[in-house]
This record gives C-alpha cells, sequence and structure tokens, in this order.
C-alpha cells in the first residue's frame, strides 16, 4: 500500500485477509463472557517478528483498550498499553468492578524489543505499573514518555527515580529513536491543567519516516482541536469511541460519531477506534462507528485484538 492510499474496511465487509487465512468478523449484540484475540502470545510475537519493515513502512498493532504497537524501520514504540489484570483486582467486590471482556494479547515481559513507551495520562488504563515495570525489566533502556504533569506518578509506578521518565507539556517536541513525538491537549473530559501549567491529558503525534499518526489517548471534542490537528496532515488518527455515561461514574470519550466528525474535520486519511472491548461496564460497539464512517465517508479500519495494520508495504 503507498502512503496516502487506504482500503476503507468495515466490519460487514464479506471476509479479512491476514497472514493467508480468511476469516469473518464476529460481533454480537451482546457483551460477550471473553473476548479471544485474533493473535496472542506465540502467535503474536510471530506474527510482530515476521514484519521486515523499512524506512517506507509502518506497522500498527492494537493491544486492547487505547494500546497499540507501532513499529517503522525496525523501530518499535508501545503507546497507552495495558496489559495486566491490575484493575480487575483493584475494583473486585466494589460497586464499580472492572470486569474484562477480553484476553491479554501478550505478557508484557515478552516485549523487550521496544524502545519506546508513551503514556497519554495517569490513569491506569494508560499507565499500568503492571505493565510498565516488566517491559522496563525487559528494556532497562527504555524510553518513557509522559505528560510532564504525570511525571512523579510514573516514576512512582515504574519504580525509579523522577528524572527518569521523560515529561512532556503542549507543544513540546521529542526525538525518540525513529520517532518525532509531538505533544498536544487532550480533553478528559475538558482539557486540565498542574498548578504549573502542565497538562494533565495529552495527545501524541508521533511522525514516523513519511507517516503521521495521531494517539488521542483518552479526549473529547475541544474547541480548535480538529485544525490544529488539520495543520499535521494525518496519515492514520487513534480515537476512543466509548463516549461517556454518568452511570459510568468515570471521566467520557469521544462516542463514536463525534471520533468520526473529528477524523473528517481534520482530515485523517484513516481512522482506527479503541476504547472499546476491555471492561464490561465502558465499552461500545465497533458497528456504530463503522455505520457513522460510512454515512460521513470517513476511511475507517477496525482492528481485532492483536491485529495487525501495514501501510506502505
Amino acid at each position: 500500500m503507498q502512503a496516502g492510499s487506504f482500503p476503507v474496511l468495515f466490519l460487514d465487509s464479506p471476509m479479512f485477509k491476514h497472514e493467508g487465512r480468511n476469516r469473518k468478523k464476529s460481533y454480537s449484540s451482546a457483551v460477550p463472557a471473553m473476548r479471544v484475540p485474533w493473535l496472542k502470545d506465540e502467535a503474536f510475537l510471530s506474527d510482530v517478528h515476521a514484519v521486515r519493515g523499512g524506512p517506507g513502512t509502518l506497522n500498527l498493532w492494537w493491544l486492547g483498550q487505547s494500546g497499540f504497537l507501532v513499529e517503522h524501520d525496525g523501530c518499535f514504540l508501545l503507546m497507552d498499553a495495558y496489559l495486566s489484570d491490575s484493575l480487575t483486582r483493584k475494583y473486585a467486590g466494589t460497586d464499580l468492578p472492572h470486569v474484562r471482556v477480553s484476553e491479554r494479547v501478550v505478557d508484557p515481559a515478552r516485549l523487550g524489543f521496544v524502545s519506546v513507551v508513551t503514556c497519554s495520562h495517569s490513569h491506569t488504563d494508560h499507565m499500568d505499573p503492571d505493565t510498565l515495570r516488566p517491559l522496563l525489566a525487559a528494556n532497562p533502556r527504555l524510553d518513557v514518555v509522559v505528560p510532564e504533569a504525570a511525571r512523579a506518578i510514573a516514576a512512582e509506578r515504574l519504580g525509579v527515580e523522577a528524572g527518569r521518565p521523560t515529561g512532556m507539556n503542549d507543544g513540546d517536541v521529542r526525538t525518540m529513536g525513529r520517532f518525532l513525538i509531538h505533544a498536544l491537549p487532550s480533553a478528559h473530559d475538558v482539557p486540565q491543567t498542574d498548578d504549573a501549567g502542565n497538562h494533565r491529558w495529552l495527545g501524541y503525534v508521533v511522525e514516523a519516516g513519511p507517516w503521521r499518526l495521531y494517539h488521542s489517548g483518552d479526549t473529547r471534542m475541544y474547541p480548535g482541536l480538529g485544525a490544529r490537528l488539520a495543520g499535521f496532515h494525518l496519515d492514520l488518527g487513534l480515537l476512543p469511541i466509548n463516549g461517556w455515561a454518568p452511570q459510568r461514574r468515570v471521566a467520557g470519550n469521544l462516542d463514536a460519531a463525534e471520533a468520526v466528525a473529528l477524523a473528517r474535520q481534520s482530515g485523517m486519511k484513516l481512522v482506527v477506534p479503541h476504547h472499546f472491548d476491555m471492561f464490561e461496564f465502558n465499552t461500545a460497539d465497533p458497528r456504530v462507528f463503522e455505520e457513522e464512517a460510512r454515512r460521513q465517508g470517513v476511511p475507517a479500519r477496525v482492528l481485532r485484538l492483536g491485529e495487525r495494520l501495514s501501510l506502505g508495504g
């Protein structure tokens, strides 16, 4: 696939092809007992290690919730990965149980090849100590990028000194390996800063060779976000679709229609949804997102857990 050229792939497409196999997408209207990843553990790692990426390609895998693994030119970036059951354990027996509806894709201790990790904010499903510590043990030279407002929290969760993580704020740009990372505010539910003016919630625009992708973290719409993103000429947007509901008693995100609208406003060439199919109380049906993308004429792709998206090959 050439840069700037993307297929529009929907869940009701007759078949999806992956590594020589055809398999139908399957989603029921009811929340399942447990979703099994498309690829997990050894099969997932085999797919990752089989990639022979070069300077003109970008590979991306969805790891569940808001987590993505990104590969460019042999370097790996991990974004907002939640690869444990820490929240299920934490809230067991409370009035807000975090019951998982999907199996884990991979043990974070197996990801020692990752060189850069980003966390968009300090909520545990985006900055998980039970994910970060095994990653750091597997690669002690790991670069960890976090909001400056959450740097002390990140250091505590990593078990390292306060200066070890790299803090970023709105407008900051950092080169990490083969990735150029731009920070901009997110709104969860609204943009919010600490006493020093550092934004608590961030999104990241990542430049990787000819490619530009945006990972929103948790966000809702706020004035100027679409126009600012449009200035990056994004090839790919990774946006939440779980929306908000008072009965959840947690901060909200874009819903399906808003995610598609933001993708259209900002001119994203392709949008991939996230923040669904992890916890029973806070998920969304990706078919609603796909219907809205089709209605608005926005190129979209829903990934299955552990599934790869390859661009530029």
